[in-house]
């Protein structure tokens, strides 16, 4: 008995490692890019609202997956800049 648990335990490590390597990071590099972005063009335009509403939607996506965890944080709060940037040029300009 002991044996077939560790067995079935083997089988189920090597399927996560094999889930784990088909994880690609680029839901993580897709939502720092954005993020990235969105923080440039945030005094310019609103886009960088827009652009920074979807780097957050795009990091907390991302940041369920160990392997994007800390990009997607850290395009989460590019994107909280970009929108805080964005507010503070567009109250300037309308001030």
């Amino acid at each position: 008995m002991s044996q077939e648990n560790t067995v079935a335990d083997r089988l189920v490590t090597d399927a996560r490692k094999k889930t784990a390597r088909q994880e690609g990071p680029a839901l993580g590099k897709a939502s720092l890019i954005v993020g990235i972005i969105a923080l440039v063009a945030s005094p310019i335009s609103i886009a960088g609202w827009v652009l920074g509403l979807v780097a957050i939607g795009l990091g907390v996506a991302a940041v369920r997956k160990p392997a994007t965890a800390k990009q997607a944080k850290i395009a989460m709060v590019l994107g909280f800049a970009a929108l805080v940037v964005g507010t503070f040029f567009f109250t300037l300009n309308i001030a």
